[in-house]
């Protein structure tokens, strides 16, 4: 696996567990792993649709899935290797979400900045993730502005800022002007964010705030020789490239671009049967290993 430069030294986080693994598996949620009803993208007929397993709960309705298949094959993935939620989700956000098997000894929230260990926040690593945005990107308040200025409330739903990191936007995809989300992106790249456009969400992260850098700690912690990968969204990026196997459903960002890499494989499958496909992808390979 490729280190990231915002990979933490030794001296700045805590000490790795002991023992090395063989795999790990980083795979992004939403519409990765798990999936809205919305999102679903169900293309047989009723009688024959897969049987769903409801993973999120949300103001007592039920919120996210994934099918039963695909159930069974993280348990038995868990088994084979150490598996990593990694999501843009804040913390909060990510323990609404109960997955099959095991709780994952290690998650990804926040896009990175924050690493959980048996569910608590690294303190170690986030204050390392502190430093690096104060030294390469511009402040939050400066970038939080800039997005509402040019939001009009035609179009404009809710504005949020996660866990004080990066902000996003909800918004009426219908509405939304074109050429908006890039004239966004155009001013904010040299201010080291990166902005990308999710569903109804507009979203603006500080570049050092990645995924991969996240990783890139976990396995210098448990000693991993093959690193897995899955995601949909441009935030998924620097994941995929990161690692030495990856793969992308046939929806979202990434697939809508074309986007690809010599070693990520695209998908046909779209909604929730690729989150299965995956699944079986990764549990084939560490298999075959």
């Amino acid at each position: 696996m490729t280190a990231s430069t915002t990979d933490p030294t030794p001296d700045q986080v805590t000490d790795p567990m002991p023992g090395p693994c063989t795999a790990l598996v980083a795979c992004d949620l939403d519409r990765t792993l798990i999936y809205s009803a919305a999102a679903l993208s169900l293309t047989v007929p009723d009688e024959r649709a897969p049987r769903l397993l409801c993973v999120e709960v949300y103001q007592a309705k039920p919120l996210s899935y994934l099918t039963e298949a695909a159930a069974a094959l993280l348990a038995e993935l868990a088994r084979h290797a150490v598996f990593v939620p990694a999501t843009t989700r804040t913390r909060e956000q990510y323990r609404r979400v109960h997955l099959p098997g095991p709780p994952p000894a290690y998650a990804i929230c926040a896009n990175g900045g924050h690493l959980l260990v048996d569910g608590e926040s690294d303190p170690d690593w986030h204050a390392r993730v502190r430093r690096a945005l104060e030294a390469e990107s511009a402040s939050l308040e400066e970038v939080r502005a800039r997005m509402l200025a040019g939001a009009d409330p035609d179009w404009l739903l809710k504005e949020r800022v996660a866990e004080d990191l990066f902000a996003y936007l909800v918004v009426d995809r219908d509405r939304l002007p074109d050429g908006w989300v890039k004239e966004l992106e155009e001013w904010a790249e040299p201010r080291g964010w990166t902005v990308s456009l999710q569903g109804r969400k507009v979203y603006a992260v500080p570049r050092p705030l990645t995924k991969s850098a996240a990783v890139a700690e976990i396995v210098r912690r448990t000693g991993a020789r093959d690193v897995l990968a899955a995601g949909d969204s441009l935030l998924d990026a620097d994941l995929l490239l990161a690692a030495d196997t990856a793969w992308r459903p046939g929806h979202g960002e990434l697939a809508d671009l074309g986007w690809t890499a010599p070693h990520v494989t695209a998908l046909p499958e779209r909604g929730v049967a690729a989150g299965e496909r995956v699944l079986r992808e990764m549990l084939m390979h560490t298999r075959g290993r």
